[in-house]
This record gives C-alpha cells, sequence and structure tokens, in this order.
C-alpha cells in the first residue's frame, strides 16, 4: 500500500509543478506581448470595475501596497491608466483606464490567474471548500506563512 500512497504523491508533485511551470510559461508570453501579467490583471479588474482606489487594486492583486503603487506607475507610463485625486476625498487616489488600457484589456488573451478567479466565481460552494482546504493543506505542508510578509 505505501507504494500507491508514494506513486499518488508524485503524481501530486507533478502537477504542482505543470502548475508552476504554466504560470512562468503565461508570465513569459505576457512579457513577449510587452505586458507583465499583474499589469494585465490591473487592467482587466479596472475593466470590470470601472475606476477604483488605489487600495482596491492592492486588496484585488493581494500585494503589498508598494508593489502595487509600482505596477500602477508602470502602467501610467505605459499610458494604460491614469492617476487623479477623488474630489470628494484628497487623501484618496483614483485609478482609471485609459482607451489604450481598455483596448488592451479587451483584446490580450485571458489566462493564468485571471482566468481562474473567472472559472472559480461558477463553481459550487462546496468545490470552492475543497480546493480552499487542498491548498490550505499544501500551504502547511510547504510551511508557507498564512500572512505576507
Amino acid at each position: 500500500m505505501e507504494n500507491n500512497s508514494q506513486t499518488l504523491a508524485e503524481e501530486v508533485i507533478h502537477k504542482f509543478l505543470r502548475l508552476n511551470r504554466f504560470l512562468r510559461q503565461y508570465a513569459r508570453q505576457m512579457d513577449s506581448q510587452g505586458i507583465r501579467p499583474r499589469q494585465l490583471a490591473v487592467l482587466r479588474f479596472l475593466l470590470a470595475s470601472g475606476p477604483a482606489t488605489v487600495g482596491q487594486v492592492q486588496a484585488y492583486l493581494y500585494l503589498s501596497a508598494s508593489t502595487t503603487s509600482m505596477v500602477i506607475s508602470q502602467l501610467e507610463e505605459a499610458g494604460y491608466v491614469t492617476r487623479t485625486r477623488s474630489e470628494e476625498d484628497n487623501r484618496v487616489v483614483m485609478v482609471e483606464l485609459t482607451p489604450a488600457g481598455r483596448e488592451i484589456s479587451q483584446h490580450t488573451p485571458l489566462g493564468g490567474i485571471a482566468l481562474l478567479r473567472r472559472r472559480l466565481g461558477g463553481l459550487p460552494d462546496e468545490r470552492l471548500r475543497l480546493l480552499d482546504e487542498a491548498l490550505a493543506e499544501i500551504m502547511g505542508l510547504m510551511e508557507v506563512p498564512d500572512t505576507d510578509e
């Protein structure tokens, strides 16, 4: 029986490595088209949500404030987004798509994490709970901390 467990464990590792390799290849493909996956994620988020605060973009990306700011700056330099202060609260910075940002977000093929986000949303709650439990167990086995620091 131990041989079957070992074989199944190897299958799990193989799938995990294939997933990791796929995400790296997708990132390289996006880089070759002149946009990084995180940048495209911001553009797609803004396309779906409309103008958003920097904090909303940060929450969507699940990144630090400094990394989010860097991604938004890169998009602004490329002419894909604009940043403006909110008229209601000068402390709040709004991020909005430009026509060029709208164009690229609408015409770049959906893949990677963006595709996963879309399809996960269509799964029944029970399947989502099973996936969440499995990923939490993998994180525990790999000693991945629960917080990003």
